[in-house]
């Protein structure tokens, strides 16, 4: 049984992550942290994990986690990089699901994140968690860097056209839409139920932190630099991510259907649908899979992509876990085979 540790079992990833690991079959639930609600049952704080959890809240620190095979930090950025060094340097894994190891120019994560970076030293040993590009990288892996949510949507739906060299790299616009359990366990005025309730509204446009990791992103799938547009929005909805990319097409030949049919044949977290379709976020409600349709509006020189996965599995969580079980050489599937709520 590999032995979890979760730092920051509070949040919604925190709890999205003790959620799928309480019934994986390979997984014993190691330590759950929380420096609010030590001494806590970890089920008191979500009755939802009543009959499945049975730990309470500890202090973060290397010493309780040292008996872990791997350890998932689902916390703020900066909390990670301060505490990866201690635990790779006594053998356990890490799996970061906040950014401190998505970027790696350290110069490009500090101008984002507002600090220096804590270990620079471990940017190069660090592999981006997309398995559907890094697959066997990650299975070699000691840290990984999980991929954003808004990245994750957007560069699962351009990947078949930029590794084929069919679109534009200099020209792509990524207009992305999000749930609000994505800003997080928080109490905030912009996402109180009052607040984001029939309403809808775009943020960031100047710049959000996941547009140098998508560009980066984007730019090692090119094989060249890209130009990027990256607008998101908040809509109200608990979970969901909703992303709409926007490509010039470099000719007209080509079955854009078949590319992203081939390329996402052997993938069993990327459902490619049927020409013509529009997927809905409530199609991957609770489960770690990632809907895509692609279009070409009045035969034009435009390609759209929709792209919809779950914020907190997909674009959190169940990569994290689809993560640890090619770490561990499980069956990629291990614990996230599932069907998506409905409705």
């Amino acid at each position: 049984m590999i032995r979890a540790g979760i730092v920051g079992g509070t949040g919604y990833t925190g709890v999205e992550l003790l959620r799928i690991l309480a019934t994986h079959p390979e997984v014993k639930i190691e330590a759950v942290t929380s420096r609010s609600d030590v001494g806590k049952r970890v089920d008191a704080a979500y009755p939802n994990l009543r009959g499945f959890v049975d730990a309470a809240f500890v202090e973060p620190g290397a010493e309780a986690l040292a008996g872990c095979d791997v350890v998932f930090f689902a916390t703020p950025n900066g909390t990670a990089m301060r505490m990866a060094p201690e635990l790779l340097a006594r053998g356990v894994k890490v799996i970061d699901l906040a950014a401190d190891f998505r970027l790696q120019d350290p110069a490009v994560w500090a101008h984002w994140y507002g600090e220096p970076h804590a270990c620079p030293e471990l940017l190069a040993d660090a592999v981006y968690g997309l398995p559907e590009v890094n697959r066997a990288a990650i299975r070699e892996a000691r840290l990984i860097a999980c991929p954003g949510c808004y990245p994750t949507a957007v560069q699962l739906g351009l990947l078949p056209l930029l590794e084929a060299g069919v679109i534009d790299p200099g020209r792509i616009i990524a207009d992305v839409k999000s749930g609000v359990s994505g800003a997080g366990r928080k109490a905030e005025i912009p996402i109180l139920m009052s607040e984001t309730g029939e309403s809808f509204k775009a943020y960031a446009v100047q710049g959000h932190r996941h547009w140098p990791e998508i560009k980066q992103g984007l730019a090692l799938m090119a094989g060249t630099t890209v130009g990027l547009t990256f607008v998101p929005h908040l809509v109200p909805m608990i979970r969901g991510i909703h992303a709409t990319l926007y490509a010039d097409l470099k000719g007209d030949a080509g079955d854009w259907q078949a590319l992203f049919e081939a390329r996402y044949r052997d993938e069993p977290f990327v459902d490619v649908l049927p020409q013509g379709s529009h997927p809905d976020t409530r199609n991957v409600r609770g489960v770690n899979r990632c809907q895509i349709a692609v279009h070409r509006p009045l035969g034009g020189n435009t390609v759209v992509v929709l792209s919809v996965i779950d914020n907190l599995v997909k674009g959190a969580a169940g990569q994290a876990v689809q993560n640890m079980n090619l770490m561990f050489g499980l069956a990629e599937t291990a614990g996230l085979w599932a069907v998506g709520l409905y409705p």
